[in-house]
């Protein structure tokens, strides 16, 4: 478990197709990720069967599609996917970010 995070001292982890993430800090029941996106890159649509997650556009904007329904978000919007729920993005600008929180942890980020 981290107590700070430092922006500076973290590297960025390529993920691919224009999608790199920073795992900012966690506990057992808790992460907050930072998730960086160039214009068009993909959150491929996904579910999670233990993890609840919310996400907050902290810069650009997204198209998000949670169980079939699709909203434009930008920045200072967010949204809350639960386990089991099918959610995905697409950035819509370049430099575009999220901030993700799940619970709990996501172990697999930290392997």
């Amino acid at each position: 478990m981290k107590t700070f995070f430092i922006d500076d001292e973290t590297p960025w982890e390529v993920i691919g197709d224009g999608v790199k993430r920073k795992v900012m800090t966690w506990s057992d029941d808790l992460m907050m990720v930072c998730v960086h996106f160039a214009k068009g890159a993909v959150g491929i649509p996904h579910r999670h069967d233990i993890h609840d997650q919310i996400a907050y556009v902290a810069a650009g904007s997204f198209d998000v599609e949670i169980d079939g329904e699709k909203r434009r978000l930008k920045t200072g919007d967010a949204y809350r996917a639960v386990k089991h729920q099918m959610h995905g993005v697409v950035a819509l600008e370049d430099n575009s970010v999220l901030i993700d929180t799940f619970t709990p942890k996501r172990a697999d980020f930290l392997s």
